[in-house]
């Protein structure tokens, strides 16, 4: 049986279209069509029934289908695990993180953890803060960094590690120097680009600065941009902004009226694996540094 085959069945099985399932695996027709009666005649039964264009899955396609997907996933298993174990690992760790932290404090983190654990493969998924708990909850991560508190009640949350969240504007030349008052009078405030503390921050802000204009923009690397080309000020994490503002590409604004909030950081876990446990406690002396 050629795992080609099971691979066309099973697109074939989810489409029920022969023309669709070529499309998609980048077939001819008549070579999907050749695969899904090779294999029909190594089952010795049909799994498909034919009316002209129109294919429908047979009681036998429906009995195969779930045995034909547990094959390709053990398949595809075994080949990322051999090639694993060819590149030297013998452990493997995956972790879900949010895009603000996978951009800022995480690359560094891993280069560490990496040279200190050089059997442990680490595998990162970049996703949403409101995702993170769902791909933990779901056993796809064995740990998740995220910036929100997640919904799911079956997994357990921590606090990492906690930051000021700096107001920042565009370094308008090199001694500049301006307060939140004036900020806010010529700025845009850009807002919206970090899931957590947006709603309660802006409610405050409008107490003070009731005209204050304000553009939504959800990425914070896009933000930083949009800052640095003179575009409009926004409350960013601090590990975020801090190489920007050394360099001299974004200026620092002090507070005035304003409490600038702080960022959290969360680590979520279901089943604490050794290797997410040796992760988390390495997070936890390293993050320090931060």
């Amino acid at each position: 049986m050629d795992i080609k085959w099971l691979k066309t069945f099973i697109i074939a099985a989810k489409y029920e279209n022969f023309r669709k399932t070529s499309e998609e695996l980048f077939l001819t027709q008549p070579a999907v069509t050749k695969h899904i009666k090779r294999l029909e005649e190594n089952l010795n039964c049909l799994l498909f029934e034919r009316s002209g264009k129109h294919i429908t899955l047979t009681a036998a396609g429906h009995r195969f289908l779930p045995y034909a997907r547990e094959i390709i996933a053990t398949f595809e298993k075994g080949l990322e695990d051999f090639e694993s174990w060819k590149q030297g690992y013998k452990r493997k760790l995956t972790i879900a993180a949010a895009p603000q932290i996978a951009s800022s404090i995480l690359p560094s983190l891993l280069r560490s953890f990496t040279e200190e654990n050089p059997d442990i493969e680490v595998l990162i998924n970049v996703l949403t803060s409101y995702e993170i708990g769902d791909e933990v909850s779901g056993g796809r991560a064995d740990l998740g960094l995220t910036r929100v508190k997640p919904i799911q009640t079956n997994i357990d949350c921590q606090i990492i590690h906690e930051e000021p969240v700096l107001l920042v504007g565009p370094l308008i030349s090199e001694d500049s120097e301006y307060g939140e008052i004036a900020a806010f009078r010529k700025y845009r405030l850009i807002t919206h680009n970090h899931p957590d503390y947006w709603d309660d921050l802006l409610n405050n802000i409008k107490r003070y600065y009731p005209i204050v204009r304000t553009m939504k923009v959800n990425q914070i690397e896009i933000t930083k941009q949009f800052i640095e080309q003179g575009l409009g000020i926004s409350y960013l994490p601090a590990t975020m902004v801090k190489n920007e503002v050394k360099m001299k590409k974004l200026l620092e604004i002090k507070p005035d009226k304003i409490v600038s909030p702080t960022s959290s950081t969360y680590v979520l876990t279901k089943v604490v694996t050794n290797e997410s446990k040796e992760f988390i406690e390495f997070l936890k002396e390293s993050i320090l540094r931060y």
